[in-house]
């Protein structure tokens, strides 16, 4: 019997191919669709899952003015004292980018850093060679990951070469690693033995002092109380740096899985992401499967009364209903069959691309998994349940008499229910029409809008020598390609230093937290800062004791002003002694990323914090003038690499999880539209088959082709509307939910409604036109003659 249903189902198949090819094609695109998006989740949300304690390791943070998650070198050493029942504890300091020289080769490389011998006890790395125990415990020491290791030495064995690091450091390789997961918090290229730089750090082992990018993590022992050990932590503080730093601060214990989905936090090695952003990535493929499946019905649905005869007389030989629906159902299974496999194919096919558009690792090896297995296995049976089910239902229930009189039509239960399906096949295109116009229009305002300071043409450059800072600019402004040129601790876009500020004079004595950027005297005009009042900074006399700051509206607000003419020449103390005078005001700037309300934020002149150029390029021979400044950079610093980064590209980093997911939406919002659109050929096709008759008869009483099309087109319009309706409120919910995750975002307004509305009309009508011109062209005779 088996076997029976399996060949009459391939028959039907080369019978209807067309029928066939809409169904399966849609099938197969709506599976790889949702094998792509659930592979993305998986990555997404695993992050830091490949490590075998990760349910048990924490990250030791500060929580004082900010959450932040760099600590003090103190930190550490003084847990392995207090807290000796930790199974390990490990403190590492992260470089975002350095200069390696191996022999007379020179490399700029990212995501390296210093760590103890106890990195390894925490993370899990796969050693290739060396001693995991050993490979960190002596200065000078570094371990490589395997792609570094065969960048530097090919195939030669990279064990007891040497390296040189940022014209500074001589390293023997003392161990080779397996390259880590693209789902990790911390990304590692090499590992330097922290003991290398440890008597650097002497000056640094005090609670306040902490350096950019020092970590501490902590791994408890399994079923230990972490809520215990984090109620130790005030009387940890309080035994080793004193009763006034306990009152100050607290030290959250952080679960490392949630490193990469807590924003609260800043100095993150990686931007942290909602876990809600994924969620909604999952709403999209469970649309997209949903939208496969009406499709599916609606077809099925069509081909039905086609077969009415063949049921009719399968009824007349004794074929029962049970029986009918497992024939269809067994069509059914036949052709989502063939759609898992050519969507496991196409997806496999897609998986490096779509992981390189999402800047991820996924490959078609993980389709192999026993996790990812069981969930094809799912969807395919849920898809068979979903698609199968109602037309096996509608098609078993035809009545023999009915069926071979050619009398077979569908009941208004089943007119309500294709007409449901339509509406949510609507509602679905419109939804995601909604929100990825949205997500279109917060990704520019991230970029483009309201950031309070220039960015056009303008590169950042690091200075290894501040001594040579003028000749530096000397050199520039002489080339016309040139048009400013301006030196800081960093451009408004980047923020790297902060301190207290507090005011007796104002009764402001508990310290806040403030942004400080170093600047010269012509910054604030280089990046078109807005004054409201007061003056610029200014070069400073070295023999000025009090500083002159500038400072923006939302310091001046937390001070207690709001006319920034009464903040001018008010006193202000930094870093707990720097008396400081307010000489201007300036207009807040987006110095973080809008995930964050703006900070307070003070600019101060200090020669010796003008490390970082940023140079404002004349539009035309933006290349050429790039060659230039690398040129004169290379002849003042032969030993160093020559880097820059447009400030733009730096303020879209900052929104690289937001641009990732922005793409898969985008991506797979197209795929549920062009779904969606042979859903919409196949009810067209369904409604040419039932009004044949009807088409004739108004072509002989001389219908014109335009009012046939408007007969077919009208029903779906007022369907579109009803649509929208639903989808209108559904939307706005939706995306309004995932805008609150932003400090700062756009408002949803009429026209991005208005201009989805219109969109599912215009995709509804291209669509419709096909089928319906066709239907009213065809020749009368035939419509009308009765087989």
């Amino acid at each position: 019997m088996l076997k029976s249903y399996i060949v009459i189902a391939f028959r039907n198949i080369r019978r209807n191919l067309s029928y066939a090819f809409l169904n399966v094609f849609g099938l197969t695109l709506g599976i790889a669709a949702c094998l792509i998006i659930f592979l993305i989740v998986r990555n997404e949300l695993g992050y830091d899952a490949y490590n075998s304690k990760a349910n048990r390791t924490y990250r030791v943070t500060l929580h004082a003015l900010d959450f932040n998650s760099n600590v003090s070198l103190a930190i550490i050493p003084a847990m392995r004292i207090d807290f000796p029942e930790l199974e390990a504890t490990t403190q590492v300091f992260f470089m975002r980018d350095g200069v390696v020289k191996v022999g007379d080769n020179r490399y700029s490389e990212k995501n390296y850093a210093f760590g103890d011998e106890q990195i390894n006890k925490v993370f899990d790395y796969q050693w290739l060679a060396g001693d995991p125990n050993t490979a960190l415990r002596q200065p000078n020491s570094v371990v490589l990951t395997e792609t570094i290791a065969q960048k530097y030495f090919d195939k030669s064995n990279a064990m007891g070469q040497l390296i040189n690091l940022d014209n500074d450091l001589n390293l023997k390789v003392t161990g080779v690693i397996k390259d880590l997961p693209g789902n990790t918090s911390m990304p590692l290229n090499f590992l330097v033995s922290l003991q290398t730089i440890s008597k650097r750090l002497e000056g640094a082992m005090h609670f306040w002092a902490i350096p950019g990018g020092s970590y501490a993590y902590i791994v408890v022992p399994p079923n230990y109380s972490i809520r215990q050990l984090q109620k130790k932590m005030p009387g940890f503080v309080k035994k080793n740096f004193g009763n006034d730093i306990a009152k100050a601060a607290v030290m959250p214990l952080q679960p490392l899985k949630d490193i990469h989905f807590d924003q609260r936090y800043i100095n993150n090695i990686t931007t942290p992401t909602s876990r809600d952003t994924y969620w909604a990535l999952i709403g999209v493929a469970l649309l997209i499967i949903i939208t496969a499946c009406i499709n599916f019905i609606n077809l099925a649905t069509a081909q039905a009364i086609r077969r009415s005869k063949e049921v009719g007389v399968r009824k007349v030989l004794g074929a029962t209903r049970q029986q009918l629906i497992r024939q269809f159902m067994g069509e059914t299974t036949v052709l989502v069959l063939i759609s898992v496999i050519l969507g496991v194919l196409l997806s496999a096919a897609f998986l490096a691309e779509a992981g390189k558009w999402m800047s991820i690792t996924i490959d078609a090896g993980q389709l192999l998994q026993p996790v990812v297995i069981g969930w094809i296995a799912s969807i395919t049976l849920l898809v068979i349940l979903l698609a199968g089910l109602y037309p096996s239902f509608i098609q078993s229930a035809f009545q023999p008499v009915d069926s071979l009189k050619n009398k077979v039509s569908v009941s208004a239960k089943g007119l309500t229910l294709r007409k449901g399906l339509v509406i949510a096949q609507f509602s679905i295109s419109q939804i995601l029409i909604v929100g990825t116009l949205i997500v279109a229009h917060q990704m520019d305002f991230f970029q483009n809008q309201d950031l309070g300071f220039s960015k056009e043409a303008v590169v950042s450059i690091g200075l290894p020598d501040v001594a040579k800072r003028e000749v530096f600019e000397q050199q520039l402004e002489s080339y016309p390609g040139v048009k400013e040129v301006s030196f800081s601790s960093g451009a408004p876009s980047y923020n790297s230093s902060f301190t207290s500020f507090s005011s007796p004079e104002l009764g402001l004595t508990k310290d806040d937290v403030t942004e400080v950027k170093y600047i010269d005297e012509k910054y604030t005009d280089m990046f078109q800062l807005k004054m409201l009042a007061g003056q610029k900074i200014w070069k400073k006399n070295p023999k000025d004791t009090l500083h002159s700051i500038v400072i923006n509206e939302t310091m001046m607000q937390k001070l207690g002003f709001q006319d920034p003419q009464k903040a001018i020449n008010k006193h202000v103390t930094l870093n707990g002694d720097q008396q400081s005078i307010i000489v201007g005001v300036m207009k807040d700037f987006q110095s973080e990323s809008k995930h964050k309300k703006r900070r307070a934020c003070v600019l101060e002149y200090n020669a010796d914090r003008l490390f970082m150029a940023g140079i404002r390029m004349q539009p035309a021979g933006m290349n050429k003038t790039i060659g230039y400044i690398g040129k004169q950079w290379s002849k003042l610093f032969p030993d160093n690499l020559f880097r820059y980064e447009f400030i733009d590209e730096h303020i879209a980093a900052m929104y690289k999880q937001e641009q990732k997911v922005y793409t898969a939406f985008q991506l797979f919002s197209y795929i549920a539209i062009l779904i969606g659109c042979l859903g919409l050929y196949g009810l067209i096709a369904f409604a040419a088959s039932q009004r044949t008759k009807e088409v004739g008869i108004r072509k002989v009483l001389g219908a014109s082709v335009y009012s046939i099309v408007n007969l077919f087109t009208r029903e779906f319009i007022f369907l579109i509307g009803i649509a929208f309706l639903v989808a209108a409120p559904l939307g706005y919910y939706i995306m309004h939910t995932w805008l609150q995750n932003f400090a700062y975002h756009i408002s949803i307004g009429p026209g991005i409604f208005i201009v989805a509305i219109a969109a599912s009309a215009i995709i509804a009508a291209i669509t419709i036109a096909y089928q319906a011109i066709k239907a009213a062209l065809i020749n009368p005779v035939k419509s009308l003659r009765n087989e």
